[in-house]
């Protein structure tokens, strides 16, 4: 059974939206880590994944957030999470990644993250 899965790449001054779409599991998390790894590999290290449009979420696509947070914040970057339906928030939550990740309600949330990072004590 295919499922649907797409990803929209746009850009935001030095900031890279990635607007997912579908369900993102076993089958479909190759194509959103080729994404991920292409502008990485592009030296795009300020990535916001849109998930307005992501209705389904796995394990294995939540490795793929997870195999790269690391690299990317080490090049300067970090990688923000926006726009989750309540049932794929819940699964975010729930293994933690609320901890891990900035998760904010909009892209312009994420954006204006990236512009005015919080101050480390």
């Amino acid at each position: 059974m295919a499922t649907n899965f797409t990803v929209q790449r746009s850009t935001t001054g030095n900031i890279v939206v990635l607007a997912l779409n579908g369900f993102l599991d076993a089958h479909t998390a190759p194509e959103f880590e080729k994404v991920v790894q292409q502008e990485f590999d592009g030296g795009n290290v300020r990535l916001i994944a849109d998930c307005g449009e992501l209705t389904y979420i796995s394990s294995a696509g939540l490795g793929v957030f997870m195999s790269f947070i690391e690299d990317i914040r080490e090049a300067g970057g970090d990688l923000k999470i926006c726009n989750l339906a309540p049932k794929v928030a819940q699964v975010f939550e729930i293994l933690g990644f609320d901890s891990i990740f900035e998760m904010v309600p909009a892209v312009a949330d994420a954006v204006k993250g990236f512009e005015n990072p919080a101050k480390e004590v």
